[in-house]
């Protein structure tokens, strides 16, 4: 019988030194777990329409906010959002519960931690599927492809590299940059990207106005949000802060550092994506080249018009697809 969900802090005992994360914990003691992941700016409550599901399918669902976010420990030092450092708190939530090992699923940052993952601790992650990032070796250091690509041309990436600015300017007003945030990578917001040339200086723009460059973000939220949404990732961030959910991109060198010697993923692998979502859009090449990348994937759905938070913009359809992709990566 499947428990209701509890919220829980956990204390993680890694080697990288302990820290609290907060964790919804949901579904029978005893059924397989399965951890979802999520990117930035999220956070576990990004996860609200699948906790349920999942349970009654007969899942553990370990839900964390991860290193940063929300109520979890949110350490003042760029090198604790290392990724090797965020797999190791997804590990002790495994642990936590006396697992061997677990079904990942991860969005955004959390697909990306999760091709880490999977490389780092293979013995720990039987099955994966990853939701808007596809598994992309990258072929030198992140930031120096970003600068040769971009130039001096504004690319958030590398706007979010310096320690300071990005964080002054989500930290201003929290819920003014979520609700900016969740408008501009929706599917209602989704825009053709512009070419390299097109883009506006470097120099003197931030974030939300590169965004915006093209056209104000629309009043109110999306149609797929209510206002408590709002207020529910409104509260997190107010209380975190955006320091760390940008440091996270701070690491991206280092984590190339680690991660480009290891092989590829080895488990069965599956991907779910949006096909308004600005990651894959134009590059479904991406999601096409997983099929020999890497060793055993089993293939990908993509959801018409869901945008880039796609298990919130279009959740009926994603836990559809999430559940079947489940059972084909534990087979």
């Amino acid at each position: 019988m499947s428990a209701p969900a509890s919220r829980r802090r956990v204390r993680t005992s890694s080697e990288f030194g302990g820290i609290d994360i907060e964790l919804t914990d949901a579904g029978p003691a005893d059924g397989p777990v399965v951890v979802l992941a999520h990117g930035f700016p999220e956070s576990s409550y990004s996860w609200r329409h699948q906790i349920e599901p999942l349970a009654a399918a007969g899942y553990r669902v370990l839900v964390p906010d991860q290193r940063g976010y929300g109520f979890s420990s949110t350490p003042r030092d760029v090198d604790a959002y290392r990724s090797d450092r965020l797999c190791a708190d997804l590990v002790a939530l495994i642990d936590d519960v006396g697992a061997d090992d677990a079904l990942y699923v991860g969005h955004d940052w959390g697909a990306l931690l999760g091709w880490d993952i999977a490389r780092f601790h293979p013995d720990r992650i039987r099955g994966l599927v990853n939701v808007s990032v596809p598994y992309t070796p990258w072929p030198m250091p992140p930031t120096a492809l970003f600068e040769a690509t971009y130039g001096d041309r504004f690319f958030y990436m590398l706007y979010f590299q310096p320690v300071g600015p990005a964080e002054a300017e989500f930290d201003a007003d929290p819920r003014e940059s979520m609700r900016k945030w969740l408008w501009i990578g929706s599917a209602e917001g989704y825009r053709t990207p512009p070419d390299v040339a097109d883009i506006v200086p470097a120099d003197g723009n931030g974030f939300f106005d590169a965004a915006t460059a093209d056209g104000p973000a629309p009043d109110g939220i999306p149609p797929w949000m209510t206002e408590a949404d709002l207020d529910r990732y409104t509260e997190q961030f107010t209380n975190s802060g955006f320091f760390g959910p940008v440091s996270w991109y701070r690491n991206l060198d280092a984590d190339h550092e680690l991660t480009k010697d290891l092989p590829a993923p080895a488990m069965p692998t599956a991907f779910i994506g949006g096909d308004r979502d600005m990651v894959i859009a134009h590059r479904m090449e991406y999601v096409d080249s997983m099929q020999t990348t890497l060793p055993d994937f089993r293939g990908s759905t993509i959801i018409a018009d869901a945008g880039h938070w796609t298990q919130q913009e279009k959740p009926s359809e994603f836990n559809e697809a999430l559940l079947a992709a489940l059972r084909t990566v534990d087979d």
